[in-house]
């Protein structure tokens, strides 16, 4: 019923809120009759207070269009790369039509940054994007408003949540060969439990994870976050937070935990600094101070933007995380897609390096919550400069603003590429040589058994000497200089290649070889 209510409420006021935003511009127009006035200044920083404060803040877009590469103007391409009813995978694709620009491009690593499913939207790490886009490869996790995702998508549990993750690095490790891994607060326990399984099933896991901000052992240094939840008990969040979004959104009586009631918990944390900030916008808008308000303004717009988050995954989250501690006592046991039980075993990590990030004056997160995934993943080699503690930042500093920039991304960008380029030598990553060399050695094969009419998506017939070939090893053989030489894969297919597969067929056997390999390279030539 409280949802019901707030909708109403809603739609109550936002003609009143146009009308403010309408009047302030009014009297905040010198060439207007009512911006003439002694007192018009006032006025319209008044209205303009108003309907910032009633307004309803929709999703804000990354708005991402270029970034600086090495002094090079490089534009972006935001895509989706998959789509789940919970969650979109997305990709910032990078084109630069400078030769020597776009071959570095290429070589960079891939970054799986997974973002908070906690209240706000993804672009709250739009800083964080920009500046790993200087140089990385990076797919962010867009999870979705759980009020617009329809009833007949199903429910969304911790567990779903841990799958897509593990969804979304297989993708990577497919399209790249590996891949790293960063996650920014609430993601770092669910990122943690996702490699964890991969690592007891025997699977390929990232090279890197980078743990910023996350409660990973949420009993040191309780915030008031973790009080609260230790506090209440799992039936007082399920009767007063839980509601049925109403009849006039998709996902109409989809059990959910209110994005209002998120925003209003925030606020609640620091109401004088929310207070404060919002009367400093007044004056700076008294004074002519455009470009501090202009600040506030997109701060706030990122801030009060919030989404419902689907109940089960919530109170999972609530349960697991905050109230018994399930990871750091080894007792937490997710459902795979196939309906299986697996206990997270984070000793079972072996191959993944791991660095962990902490704001000195964190009010959400911590001192030693994220460090604790040391102590966690036993088998991980300790190194030092595994952990960093941001002296001066608080919770969203060290993911965003200058420090973000100054003092924690230089360090993630360096751990990345010490044990990217550690992967490289040992075969486990295909740089952009040997990507070509595969693919030239595939043509080759092509165009000396024109007679097998080898499909160059599925790969030579199951009774051919090619088939017989081994394909599980990344790398099959040594040339006469001691370079390692790709092995032939079978390439990933996906509904679209499956479709294409008999026109491909019939290229493979008439299209001579070098016209192939022409038609390769310039289909790469401006993208990454």
């Amino acid at each position: 019923m409280l949802y019901q209510i707030y909708e109403a409420q809603r739609s109550l006021i936002e003609p009143f809120a146009e009308m403010a935003e309408a009047a302030s511009k009014m009297f905040g127009n010198s060439h207007s009759t009512m911006g003439l006035g002694p007192m018009a200044q006032r006025v319209a920083a008044a209205y303009s207070l108003f309907y910032r404060l009633a307004k309803d803040y929709e999703k804000p877009e990354f708005g991402i269009r270029k970034v600086d590469v090495d002094g090079v103007e490089v534009a972006i391409d935001e895509r989706i790369e998959m789509d789940k009813p919970f969650c979109s995978l997305v990709r910032f694709k990078r084109f630069s039509d400078d030769p020597a620009t776009l071959a570095k491009l290429k070589g960079q690593p891939p970054v799986l940054v997974v973002a908070p499913l906690s209240g706000h939207y993804a672009t709250l790490l739009r800083d964080t994007v920009r500046t790993m886009l200087e140089g990385h490869k990076v797919y962010v996790t867009d999870w979705k408003n759980a009020r617009m995702v329809p009833m007949t998508d199903g429910e969304f549990h911790l567990d779903d949540y841990v799958n897509y993750v593990q969804d979304f690095i297989r993708y990577l490790q497919g399209k790249y060969g590996n891949c790293h891994v960063i996650s920014v607060c609430q993601p770092t326990v669910p990122v943690l439990a996702a490699v964890s399984l991969m690592a007891s099933r025997g699977e390929k896991t990232p090279i890197t994870m980078t743990m910023m901000g996350g409660p990973i052992d949420a009993r040191k240094s309780p915030t008031a976050v973790n009080d609260l939840a230790v506090q209440r008990s799992f039936e007082w969040f399920e009767n007063n937070v839980i509601y049925r979004v109403p009849p006039n959104y998709p996902g109409a009586g989809r059990r959910v935990y209110p994005g209002f009631l998120q925003h209003a918990g925030f606020v609640a944390m620091n109401p004088d600094r929310h207070a404060n900030s919002h009367y400093d916008y007044f004056r700076d808008l008294i004074k002519g101070d455009e470009s501090s308000a202009e600040t506030h303004r997109q701060f706030y717009d990122e801030y009060n933007a919030v989404l419902d988050m689907d109940a089960d995954y919530y109170l999972e989250t609530i349960k697991t995380v905050f109230q018994d501690f399930n990871l750091v006592h080894g007792t937490w046991d997710v459902r795979s897609p196939a309906g299986n039980l697996e206990r997270v075993r984070p000793q079972d990590i072996t191959t993944t390096a791991l660095l962990t990030v902490e704001g000195e004056l964190d009010d959400i997160s911590g001192a030693g919550q994220t460090r604790a995934a040391h102590a966690l993943c036993q088998q991980i080699e300790r190194r030092e400069g595994d952990h960093l503690e941001v002296k001066g930042a608080g919770h969203y500093g060290i993911f965003s603003g200058r420090r973000w920039r100054t003092v924690v991304y230089p360090q993630v960008k360096a751990f990345i590429a010490d044990f990217h380029a550690k992967a490289a030598q040992e075969h486990a990553v295909p740089t952009p040589a040997r990507v070509a060399n595969a693919r030239a050695e595939a043509a080759d094969h092509a165009a000396e058994r024109v007679q097998l009419s080898i499909d160059p998506v599925e790969g030579p017939p199951e009774d051919s000497a090619l088939a017989a070939t081994p394909r599980k090893a990344p790398m099959r053989h040594a040339s006469a200089n001691g370079a390692a030489r790709p092995a032939t894969k079978r390439a990933t297919t996906n509904g679209a290649a499956k479709a294409q597969r008999p026109a491909a067929k019939t290229a493979a056997v008439k299209a001579p070889a070098p016209s192939r390999k022409k038609a390769g390279a310039s289909a790469a030539g401006a993208a990454e």
